[in-house]
């Protein structure tokens, strides 16, 4: 059976409805950059998700193909996620959509090296006739952070982070958004055939003690 991050790593992609501290580890992902709202048709985060998805699925049949990847073994490719911010505001502004600034990613399994990573850029530029070169190698360690399992609507998710908000103020801690350490959003719902109040995100935002530097 293939190996599924989302079950074996439940703490990371499956919290409660309820607040939660996490110390997230570090993680390797197939990165695109952007701007814009991400519901505009045919627009840069559309054209992202195709980058991304065509390169994540020529890494995952990598081992039908010549291209041997050293430790590989079959998995289902993690959920899609995106850390998001924009320019001068505290938080997100859920109502001006344009003003988005967004890192969207899929996790890569360890055994993927940067070599793996640049020839699949190139076999899915090659094969799905896609320009894949903005794609990056990402690796990332987010550590101390609280996490929800947000259900409803994305221009709902202010109720679940005020509900983190109070978590953390209970609990001592504060939230530790820097351009370093974004707001993170993990997608386990198609949005294609899934109802909006139905839609299942996780909701991960960095943290520290309160009072301390880092």
């Amino acid at each position: 059976m293939a190996f599924d991050y989302k079950k074996e790593y439940k703490e990371f992609y499956l919290p409660p409805k309820t607040p939660v501290i996490v110390n997230i580890p570090e993680m390797k992902y197939i990165a695109v950059r952007g701007t814009g709202n991400p519901n505009e048709e045919g627009g840069a985060y559309q054209n992202a998700m195709s980058i991304l998805y065509s390169i994540a699925y020529t890494i995952k049949m990598s081992h039908k193909g010549s291209h041997k990847i050293d430790g590989f073994f079959e998995y289902v490719v993690p959920p899609l996620e995106g850390f998001w911010w924009q320019d001068g505001v505290e938080g997100i502004d859920y109502s001006n959509k344009n003003t988005f600034r967004w890192i969207s990613v899929i996790r890569l399994p360890d055994f993927v090296s940067k070599e793996d990573f640049d020839w699949a850029v190139k076999e899915a530029s090659h094969k799905k006739k896609l320009d894949c070169s903005c794609a990056e190698f990402l690796t990332l360690t987010e550590g101390l952070c609280v996490q929800i399992m947000h259900i409803g609507p994305f221009d709902d998710e202010p109720a679940s982070v005020a509900l983190m908000d109070k978590y953390l103020e209970d609990e001592g801690y504060e939230t530790d958004i820097t351009p370093d350490r974004l707001h993170h959003e993990i997608y386990l719902s198609d949005t294609r055939k899934t109802a909006p109040e139905k839609l299942k995100t996780v909701i991960r935002h960095p943290i520290k003690k309160k009072g301390t530097a880092v």
